[in-house]
């Protein structure tokens, strides 16, 4: 096996044991996951398991709120993402973060995507990079002639793939989507999916979910979160969408996907 073949079939995150609060309710306990490299996984379960709580841990972009903490681990090509030395803002570089609503800049199309470039130290002639990204994310051919307009004057749809750009620019290993397509129409829907699909050859695509047909047709692994009885989320079952979907190991997750409850 080749170096590079090794990688692909080494985690690129992996937790162990982790549990979240906020203060001292336990959102989130004991999950022990390992997302592969180049690979879609979705994360489903009912409202308040702790799914966008789980997916911010991977960026610790719950550092934000000053009453939630993490026990246990978090690695991300084997470091410790919380370790006393690691620079939270660098782990955002790397793993990049795509919201439910989209949220350009009120800037030009140009300055949303050019914005981590420039925040990173990049000068210069930003043209290249910017037409890069928004050609990964399929919007190049639409905005190529309108990129001194406000990134506000785009579709929904558009303004997402907008959003997914800015996220690619500054080339992270992996992208965290916290239900990218809820506020879309089921076509602006799909072309996220065949983005998330083509973007799954060079990125790492971690999504949260409520649409079980998504997470069936577009990732390649899906972890199925629901709360215990103390309201804490926990993962019942984590592997391929297929199996999740076809021959789910718990009772639970069958419930779910076949919409007898949540």
């Amino acid at each position: 096996m080749t170096d590079n073949q090794e990688n692909k079939t080494l985690p690129i995150i992996e937790t162990d044991d982790l549990s979240i609060y906020y203060g001292t309710f336990r959102a989130v306990k004991d999950v022990d996951m390992k997302i592969l490299p180049n690979k879609i996984t979705a994360i489903i379960g009912p409202s308040g398991c702790g799914k966008s709580t789980v997916l911010r841990s991977f960026n610790r972009m719950n550092d934000f709120i000053p009453i939630c903490h993490a026990t246990g681990g978090i690695t991300f090509h084997g470091y410790n993402i919380y370790g006393d030395d690691v620079d939270p803002v660098q782990v955002r570089q790397k793993i990049g973060m795509v919201f439910q609503k989209p949220n350009p800049f009120p800037k030009s199309i140009f300055d949303n995507v050019a914005w981590g470039l420039k925040i990173n130290g990049m000068k210069g002639d930003l043209s290249g990079p910017v037409e890069e990204a928004l050609r990964q994310a399929a919007l190049w051919d639409e905005v190529k002639d309108h990129l001194k307009k406000s990134g506000l004057s785009l579709s929904g749809g558009q303004q997402q793939r907008l959003c997914i750009a800015r996220a690619l620019a500054v080339k992270p290993d992996i992208i965290l989507m916290d239900e990218p397509c809820s506020a879309l129409d089921p076509i602006a829907t799909l072309k996220i999916e065949d983005l998330m699909r083509e973007l799954s050859h060079d990125y790492t695509i971690i999504i949260v979910t409520h649409n079980m047909q998504q997470a069936a047709r577009a990732s390649d692994y899906t972890a199925f979160f629901t709360m215990d009885p103390d309201r804490a989320g926990v993962m019942v079952e984590y592997g391929e969408t297929s199996h999740i979907f076809t021959n789910p190991r718990d009772k639970r997750t069958e419930d779910y996907i076949t919409g007898r409850y949540g």
